[in-house]
Order: structure tokens, then sequence, then C-alpha cells
């Protein structure tokens, strides 16, 4: 029996509309991981951004999850949960039975049951990851993966036009404060 999947136009609509209409990352990844949460019927969501001079994935927002969870420690590269190839997503279907986290015993304080992992790429380089938390075993659908991989792509777009906007403003900052120092 084929897996319903959740995420529908509606939904879809409303993740695009937040991506476009939001004036900084942080207010549009709280209101997406608000989203994915409520349309999936999820314990939780994190978007995170990797830092590649750590080798960290830094938690841009989160919702659903405890404090204590959110603040379990670095998420390392090397040891949380690996995107294969960077570009597929990774699926745990029930995480007492996987080897792939790097927290295993804060996933179950926490009560997590599940996760799915998706790649946030830009230029076909890994710049973050959406993850997704569910209390129970998890038999997520193929049209919510793909669903996610597209959300996920485009939340890469997006965490580029904010640092190219806030670069730009950066600019005109610089110049308008050299320009006031010759007048």
């Amino acid at each position: 029996m084929a897996v319903q999947s959740k995420i529908d136009l509606d939904i879809f609509q409303l993740v695009f509309e937040v991506i476009t209409k939001s004036e900084n990352a942080g207010t549009m990844a709280n209101q997406l991981t608000q989203i994915l949460v409520g349309a999936l019927g999820i314990k939780g969501a994190t978007i995170f951004v990797l830092n590649p001079e750590l080798e960290e994935l830094e938690i841009l927002a989160s919702s659903g999850l405890s404090i204590n969870y959110v603040n379990k420690g670095p998420v390392l590269v090397d040891k949380s949960i690996k995107l294969s190839s960077n570009r597929e997503p990774v699926i745990i279907r029930d995480v007492t039975t996987s080897d792939r986290l790097q927290y295993p015993e804060k996933a179950k304080e926490e009560e997590i049951r599940a996760i799915v992992s998706l790649p946030i790429t830009l230029h076909g380089k890994i710049v973050g990851a959406l993850r997704l938390y569910s209390s129970r075993v998890w038999d997520i659908s193929e049209g919510d993966i793909e669903h996610l991989q597209v959300v996920a792509q485009n939340i890469g777009v997006a965490l580029m036009y904010f640092r190219l906007a806030n670069a730009v403003l950066s600019v005109k900052e610089t110049v308008n404060e050299v320009h006031s120092v010759w007048l």
C-alpha cells in the first residue's frame, strides 16, 4: 500500500510564499520549520547551514524540539548523518536500528524515532541540511520526499540571495560612509 503524501499544492504555495517574502534568512527558516512540522504532523524540523571552517552544521532555525536537544553539542559533518554524495536524502525510518546518528542517546531522550535529512545545495555544493524528526517510525511518501528536495533546493537559493543582499547592503553602507567623509 502506497503512503499518502502530506504536502499538497496549498502547503507548497505557502512554503514558496515564505521563501519569496521573507526579509532575512532567520525569519524564513523559522517560518519554514513551523510549516513543515504542521504540514507533516511530525515532532520537529531544523534547518542547518554549513560552517566549512569548523566542518559543522549550525542551526539556523528549529521548531518542535527541546532546548536540550537543540543544544546537544556540535553537529559535525563527518560524524552526523551522512548525506550520500551530498545530493541524496537520507531516510532513517527507525533510529533505534541505525548506527548513523552522532547523538543516538539524545535522540532517544528526545523521543525521536525517525529522521529524514535532506541536503541544501547550491551550485552542486552542500551549504546546509533540512532535517525532519518524527516520534514514530516514519514511512514518508516518495511524493513528500520529492517535494522536500525542491524545498531544500529553494532554501539554498534563498540563502544565497540573503548573503548577496547583505553584501550589497554592506557595500552601500561603506560607500555612504566614505562619501560622507569626503563631503
